[in-house]
């Protein structure tokens, strides 16, 4: 007879990525032999550039194949700073913190900032570990849809105003948005500047998708006056350098911060893989032009996308970032994405998991045959 386990709490409140779930049933249908389009998971479908691979390759011949400063290593935590100074944003290398992964960096945050009772401010849609994340922390969450606003902030603001309070520990605001591909403005941004100063609270800005942008440009949250010493800059070379399975993100924060998510990260992964933060070097120093490249085809893909969507008369919002559209669907939209990935075998992730029902979120980060099949198919399956 098996040992009874005892379950913690904090782990029974969250349910598994939706995302992931997702990829994971399509990964068996596959191992069926059934051919998927995996529309679900925001992975480039591009090679990483290659000066990334050589440094890394470099760096292991070199024998950097051991620990790493828990922090990061000197060279890296350097070209951030200055890559971040790129964008207006001041900080010294002393307040970054090099991660395995983006979503680490975001975990170490959250748990370094939220606890049981703190009060944390989503906006809907919001990409599905950020819930998860805060519940884990025990923390409770105060959302604002900004489905009615087209996903956009700047008409919102007004509610987000109803929504922030003296009870408002943090706030995490996601520009490019994961799902929905919004770029939110200038404005948007000083109503969130003016709210956080007003009630003193802390706000993450997740950046991953700052470098893929289609015709704008992705405003810092943290060079906005006031909002210096209360931003938390979170980044990562996982989607804008197609480094997925390198695992290399960072945040960027005051001292303080640094410190206390320095205890959590030295107890727990210990530090990024050292020859791969060498490689991260590489990518902010040498690979300009393979971001250029791949924005350019995102780009083309998702205007590609709108008019076959508008072919089979479906309205889908249009994001300036990102590489993700949000279709609009049946009101069960798990159902239909569980529905379509059996009838159609495409992939998408229902939009219930971004606290956005009625929707299903689609990748364009794949090859425009891929997308235009997956498009083929739901529409001969009646899903359009």
């Amino acid at each position: 007879m098996s040992a009874n386990m005892n379950f913690a709490q904090r782990i029974q409140r969250v349910e598994p990525s939706a995302t992931i779930a997702i990829s994971n049933i399509a990964s068996e249908l596959e191992a069926d032999g059934v051919d998927v389009v995996d529309l679900s998971v925001g992975e480039p479908d591009f090679p990483t550039p290659e000066p990334i691979v050589d440094a890394a390759k470099d760096a292991m011949d070199a024998g950097h194949t051991g620990y790493a400063p828990s922090n990061g290593i000197p060279e890296l935590r350097s070209a951030i700073a200055d890559s971040l100074a790129d964008r207006g944003l001041s900080y010294a290398a002393e307040n970054v913190m090099v991660t395995p992964g983006g979503k680490q960096a975001l975990f170490e945050v959250v748990q370094s900032l939220v606890e049981d009772g703190s009060e944390v401010v989503l906006l809907d849609p919001a990409w599905v570990s950020y819930e998860a994340m805060v519940k884990i922390a025990g923390g409770s969450l105060e959302r604002v849809d900004l489905t009615p606003h087209g996903f956009q902030l700047e008409p919102a603001l007004s509610e987000l105003a109803d929504t922030v309070s003296d009870d408002t520990d943090l706030m995490i605001v996601n520009s490019p948005s994961n799902p929905s591909g919004a770029v939110f403005s200038d404005t948007a941004f000083e109503g969130v500047r003016d709210l956080a100063v007003e009630h003193d609270v802390t706000v993450v800005a997740d950046e991953m998708y700052d470098r893929i942008t289609y015709g704008v440009e992705q405003t810092s949250l943290g060079t906005l006056e006031g909002m210096g010493d209360r931003t938390v800059t979170v980044n990562g070379f996982s989607k804008a350098y197609s480094m997925t399975g390198w695992r290399l993100g960072y945040f960027a924060a005051p001292a303080e911060l640094i410190d206390q998510a320095g205890k959590l990260q030295s107890h727990s992964v210990t530090c990024a893989t050292n020859f791969v933060q060498h490689a991260g070097v590489a990518a902010l120093t040498e690979c300009d032009s393979y971001v250029a490249e791949m924005r350019e085809a995102f780009a083309q893909r998702r205007d590609m996308l709108v008019d076959l969507f508008a072919d089979h008369g479906v309205d889908v919002p249009v994001g300036d970032g990102a590489f993700y559209m949000m279709v609009p669907v049946d009101e069960d939209d798990q159902q239909w994405c569980e529905n379509a990935l059996s009838d159609a075998h495409v992939a998408t992730v229902p939009g219930s998991a971004f606290g956005t029902p009625g929707y299903a979120r689609l990748s364009y980060a794949a090859s425009t045959e891929r997308l235009q099949e997956g498009i083929e198919r739901l529409a001969d399956n009646d899903y359009l």
